[in-house]
């Protein structure tokens, strides 16, 4: 073992069949000789020990298998990280790039600095080192659909999923709106003031260069005018088909259209305030790893793994990942010709072994993407139990595609983000693009919806209840897919898109995208500040 980095020694162990406690590997790398160190402890660790604990080398140590200053901490002022950033408070908006804007926290984002070419992580010091406690730790899960699905394909089942995303989207606007059915607008009276909630199923200009908007309920349909003139005309360039908004105005003398006086979105409130946990603890937020991929950056990962062992990530006990573990097998048109392993399964396990290399007390949770061997349609269940029994590295939990994580109090909605496609596709740059993707973040947290628009770009399964309607305020809204960092705050949530872990393929370049590699946000969770680090 001629390079004694803590990512080495964890994946020598699981090479064996071990996990360890990281203050286990903590000792080991301390060492003066590691390997003689972690030979001596595997030869005396019991038959039946599954993990190496700090307990086992310790014993180890006593016995005489050291050096001069064996079992003594390493100095930190010898450590080196492999990511370096600079932290922030959480930004009003920002690219992680560029300074943020507009009210709020006025703070400076942080450049992506790269990290030691080196990656080596030997110097760490044990006494710098926060000892994680399992027993702090609450993670609860909600709206994880897997095992769930009742969808069948029939008819009935896709009226019962629009029924569902109308009947819970119209309870957050009927507190802002005395609204009626459309059947009964339909009998008032010319020049009646009234107003409706509906989900928009047309929109187009008239010749006039005002919007005719149809909205329908589950009584019926009926036309409202948006004329060009009123000051909130621009939002018709936010609009969806299949979004449930609520308009207020004033009926025709004939009582065939209502001229539109207001408009109004499901809204995240601005009075929103953000849970905090209760002590000092981060979580690591990343996505598309794409395991299998020829352009899969294993040095980043190992550098990202590496730096997971040193006091700057003591504070470090979770990681979220949204998405995309591995490249998956004909997803693109010759995809083939760009994959390292080609065997999906493969793939699977070659991501379990590099998950091996993150600290053994790492809790990791995460949810599957397109890429992943599960369906396309949203919500997208978790793994199978055969795809389960290869991710076993940490006892990782995956979830449904989107899930709900609330850890230690701070709820994360956690979504693959499919349909960040759809809305940069169809709205105008500056509301929604894959250069600032927390912006198309925004308009999901506006409609509380996280994929609006039916048969389009997104492929979404009809089941009895929509999985997608956002129905409590999130503190933290996570995505990835498009590849791209971005974050900002809308409305007090903080919303963050954690680029990727594989460079440029030919396929996105074809597609002009210019993939941000190797970013690891780190959320504070007592108080949602996040550092950007970048490893590649």
């Amino acid at each position: 073992m001629p390079s004694e980095t803590p990512a080495r020694i964890v994946r020598e162990l699981a090479s064996r069949g071990y996990n360890a406690e990281r203050e286990a590997v903590t000792l080991i790398a301390g060492a003066t000789a590691p390997d003689r160190v972690l030979e001596a402890t595997l030869e005396t660790i019991p038959d039946d020990a599954m993990k190496l604990t700090t307990d086992h080398v310790r014993q180890t140590l006593d016995s005489g298998t050291r050096g001069p200053d064996a079992g003594e901490s390493a100095s930190p002022a010898n450590a080196k990280t492999s990511g370096e950033a600079t932290s922030q408070p959480t930004p009003t908006v920002s690219p992680g790039t560029e300074s943020p804007t507009g009210g709020g926290t006025t703070a400076t984002a942080p450049p992506e600095t790269k990290g030691s070419e080196s990656g080596d992580d030997s110097g760490i010091s044990t006494s710098n080192r926060a000892s994680r406690s399992t027993d702090q730790r609450e993670v609860v899960v909600d709206n994880d659909m897997t095992g769930r699905s009742t969808g069948t394909g029939e008819y009935t089942d896709f009226v019962d999923v629009f029924r569902d995303r109308y009947e819970r989207l119209s309870k957050q606007l009927r507190g802002r709106v005395n609204h009626r059915p459309t059947s009964a607008v339909d009998s008032m009276t010319g020049g009646s003031d009234a107003a409706i909630v509906g989900l928009i199923s047309d929109i187009r200009s008239t010749a006039s260069g005002h919007w005719l908007i149809e909205l329908e309920d589950t009584t019926g349909t009926f036309p409202c005018l948006v004329m060009k003139d009123r000051p909130f005309a621009d939002l018709v360039d936010e609009l969806l088909f299949d979004e449930v908004i609520a308009v207020e105005g004033t009926l025709a003398d004939d009582a065939g259209i209502l001229f539109v006086d207001t408009m109004h979105f499901p809204e995240i409130p601005r009075t929103h305030d953000p849970n905090t946990a209760d002590r000092h603890v981060q979580a690591a937020l990343i996505s598309d790893v794409h395991v299998g991929s020829q352009e899969f950056m294993a040095d980043a990962w190992n550098r990202f793994a590496d730096w997971l062992h040193t006091p700057d990530a003591e504070h470090v006990e979770y990681l979220l990942i949204a998405g995309d573990m591995v490249e998956g097998v004909g997803v693109y048109p010759d995809q083939d010709e760009e994959l390292d392993v080609i065997d999906i399964y493969d793939q699977y396990e070659t991501f379990a072994e590099h998950l091996k290399a993150v600290p053994g007390d790492i809790e990791i949770r995460m949810i599957p993407g397109n890429h992943d061997a599960v369906r396309l349609a949203e919500p997208q269940p978790a793994f199978d139990e055969e795809l389960r029994e290869i991710m076993t590295a940490h006892d990782a939990q995956v979830h449904s595609n989107p899930s709900m994580v609330t850890i230690e109090g701070v709820s994360i909605l956690m979504y693959h983000g499919v349909s960040l496609d759809e809305v940069i596709a169809e709205l105008p740059e500056e509301k929604a693009s894959y250069d600032e993707p927390h912006k198309a973040m925004y308009q999901l947290l506006k409609k509380r919806h996280l994929a609006p628009q039916f048969g389009g770009k997104t492929r979404l399964a009809p089941e009895k209840k929509d999985y997608l309607v956002i129905d409590d305020v999130p503190d933290v809204f996570h995505t990835g897919h498009v590849h791209k960092i971005g974050w900002g705050k809308y409305h007090n949530v903080l919303a963050i898109n954690s680029g990727c872990w594989q460079a440029q393929t030919a396929f996105q370049k074809s597609v002009n995208i210019d993939p941000d590699a190797g970013f690891a946000p780190i959320l504070d969770l007592d108080t949602l500040d996040m550092t950007v680090r970048k490893f590649a």
